[in-house]
């Protein structure tokens, strides 16, 4: 089923862990409706500006798949409303600034960031469509979550990883 123009449910709901323990997986819906308008408002953007494939690491997660890989039944992967993602060869800082600047998001973390590793780590953002979005801007370096995303270094109009 497409979601939208590039992305399908499919790529939105693949689980190795659900494969492997025999999750179910499958949204209903609710969630399903969830994901189109995530993929719609900042997955499809974001795509467009790079002009590049995502790739998607996690997107829709049961509540079961959620407590089988330590995350919360409360997550909002678990409502279809959260990404994990990455664009190969973009810095995901990069990345994460431009969604920040130009999107509607709930939530948009740069995950196990590193600042000498531009391709460390990836992006989560959420999107809510049925409540005001927080514009919740977090870095997290594996340890402990900061408010905001560190700041860029540039040379020569590029940004240095």
């Amino acid at each position: 089923m497409q979601l939208s123009k590039h992305f399908t449910l499919e790529e939105m709901t693949r689980s190795m862990v659900a494969s492997r323990k025999g999750i179910d997986n499958i949204p209903g819906a609710g969630e399903i409706k969830n994901l189109e308008n995530l993929c719609y408002e900042v997955l499809e953007p974001v795509r467009a500006h790079f002009d590049k494939p995502i790739t998607v690491s996690s997107g829709y997660r049961s509540e079961a798949l959620c407590e089988a890989i330590g995350s919360k039944k409360t997550s909002q992967h678990a409502k279809g409303m959260a990404v994990d993602f990455e664009i190969n060869g973009v810095p995901n800082i990069q990345v994460a600034y431009w969604l920040t600047n130009n999107v509607d998001f709930d939530q948009c973390i740069l995950e196990f960031y590193k600042p000498t590793d531009g391709s460390a780590g990836w992006i989560h953002a959420s999107y809510n469509e049925k409540g005001a979005n927080r514009k919740q801007v977090l870095t997290f370096d594996g340890k402990r979550y900061e408010n905001n995303l560190p700041e860029m270094k540039w040379r020569d109009g590029k940004v240095v990883e």
